[in-house]
C-alpha cells in the first residue's frame, strides 16, 4: 500500500468564474480519521467532489493511491449529504446497500449470493438488518444515514468520504457511525468527514483540515484545531464563542 493514500497538490477549482478552492496541498495517509471543518462555502463538499473526478479542476493534480481516480473507482466510497439523495426513489434498503457493489462489477454482471452476504454483513454492521426491506424514504434521518454507511462498507473501499453524516441523526446513530470509522481507521483505511459541530472536533478525528477557499491548516488534532487556526478560518467572533463554549 501507498504510504500516502489521497495525495492533493496546487489543487484549484471555479464554478462560473468565481474560485472556490486555491491552491490545495495536502497527503492524507492511511489509517487516519480526519475532519474537514470551515465555514459554509469553504468548498468542503468541492474538495471531496475533486477527489471523486466529478468536477473539472483549474488546476493541479490529485492521485488516489498513486493512481487517476478513473482507475480507482472500487477504492473509494462516498456518503453524501442527505438532502443530495432523492428520498422518494423506489428502492429498499438492500437495494441501496447492493449499490455498494457495482463499481466492482462489468456493465452486464450480475449481483452475487457473495454480494448479498456482504449487503447483509454490512447491514448488520450498522445495526438495522430489520430495515432491509423498506423503502428508503420511510426511514429516519438516522437510519437514512446508517444505509448510506453500510452502501460505502458493501463496497470494502481503502477511502471513505463522509460529507456532513451526523446531520439529522439522533445520538446513538452518532456515536455508533464514529465508532465504525475509528475501526476502519485501525484497519488501515482513510476517512474524510465533513463536520460542523466544533465542540465534538477533539473527539472525533485524529487529523484536521481547516479549509476556507484556500488550506488553512492541516495536521494532528491537537496542534492544529487551535484558537489561532478557527479564527482563521471563521473569523475572530466565533472564536469567542467557542471559548464561552469551552468554559
Amino acid at each position: 500500500m501507498h504510504s500516502t493514500s489521497i495525495h492533493i497538490a496546487g489543487l484549484s477549482v471555479s464554478y462560473e468564474r468565481k474560485r472556490v478552492l486555491t491552491s490545495i496541498y495536502v497527503d492524507v495517509d492511511p489509517g487516519s480519521v480526519v475532519g474537514v471543518i470551515g465555514p459554509n462555502g469553504a468548498g468542503k463538499s468541492t474538495l471531496f467532489k475533486a477527489i471523486l473526478g466529478l468536477i473539472d479542476i483549474n488546476a493541479g493534480e490529485i492521485t488516489i493511491n498513486g493512481k487517476d481516480i478513473k482507475d480507482q473507482r472500487t477504492s473509494v466510497a462516498y456518503v453524501p449529504q442527505r438532502e443530495d439523495v432523492d428520498w422518494s426513489f423506489p428502492a429498499t434498503v438492500m437495494d441501496v446497500v447492493l449499490m455498494g457493489r457495482y463499481p466492482h462489477k462489468t456493465i452486464w454482471q450480475r449481483l452475487s449470493a457473495d454480494d448479498r452476504s456482504l449487503a447483509m454483513a454490512s447491514l448488520e454492521d450498522v445495526g438495522i438488518t430489520e430495515l432491509r426491506n423498506r423503502q428508503i424514504g420511510e426511514l429516519s434521518g438516522g437510519q437514512q444515514q446508517r444505509v448510506f454507511l453500510a452502501r460505502a462498507l458493501c463496497q470494502q473501499a481503502d477511502i471513505f468520504l463522509l460529507d456532513e453524516p451526523f446531520v439529522g441523526v439522533d445520538i446513538t446513530t452518532e456515536a455508533k457511525i464514529i465508532q465504525i470509522l475509528k475501526r476502519l481507521a485501525t484497519e488501515g483505511k482513510t476517512m474524510m468527514v465533513v463536520h460542523h459541530d466544533l465542540s465534538s472536533v477533539e473527539r472525533y478525528f485524529d487529523k484536521v483540515l481547516l479549509l476556507n477557499q484556500r488550506l488553512i491548516a492541516f495536521g494532528d488534532t491537537q496542534g492544529t484545531f487551535t484558537q489561532e487556526n478557527i479564527a482563521k478560518a471563521y473569523g475572530p467572533k466565533l472564536t469567542i464563542l467557542q471559548k464561552a463554549h469551552n468554559l
